[in-house]
């Protein structure tokens, strides 16, 4: 599966609030979507609980991974900004 590495760029990581934001435009793009933590299990990222069981804070490092080059560069470009400013 295609995949591209991301820096966390929420001020206080994959959040609630962040985490939702994923969640929702993976469920809306029809098509599964994964993190990870470099090395670490993939998640579905259509899930906002285990978006936030990546611990990934500010800074951190995720692979994003899709069959959808379009949903895959929205989804990296969703993790790589600040979803927590207004």
């Amino acid at each position: 599966m295609p995949s591209q590495t991301v820096t966390v760029g929420s001020r206080v990581g994959l959040h609630a609030r962040p985490a939702a934001l994923i969640a929702e435009a993976v469920g809306k793009s029809g098509v599964p979507v994964t993190l990870a933590t470099p090395g670490g299990n993939p998640v579905d990222a259509g899930s906002p609980l285990m978006i936030m069981t990546l611990g990934a804070k500010q800074g951190t490092e995720v692979v994003v991974s899709s069959e959808d080059p379009a949903v895959l560069d929205r989804i990296v470009g969703m993790v790589a900004q600040d979803l927590d400013a207004e």
